[in-house]
């Protein structure tokens, strides 16, 4: 991964993309410290793709097949408002 100052890559910027979609992720520094990534947008698809549904996490869970209680015991208020 190379990494650019903010200045250099607002200067050569279409650098910037160009070796992002040609050699991967681009970090862009500011004041020294990594603060954003340019990614080809094949790369982002990649990271953005669902891994899956939440039905499925669930069933992958340690805790599928535990039989939990989630009944309430009554109304219960958690906030009136404000003092009166």
């Amino acid at each position: 991964m190379t990494r650019w100052t903010i200045r250099e890559a607002k200067s050569r910027y279409s650098e910037v993309v160009r070796r992002a979609r040609d050699e991967g992720p681009q970090i862009i520094t500011l004041r020294g410290r990594d603060a954003a990534v340019v990614l080809s947008a094949s790369g982002y698809a990649h990271q953005a793709k669902p891994k899956g549904s939440l039905v499925d996490f669930f069933r992958k869970s340690p805790l599928a097949g535990i039989a939990l209680d989630v009944g309430r015991s009554g109304p219960q208020i958690l906030w009136r408002g404000a003092p009166s």
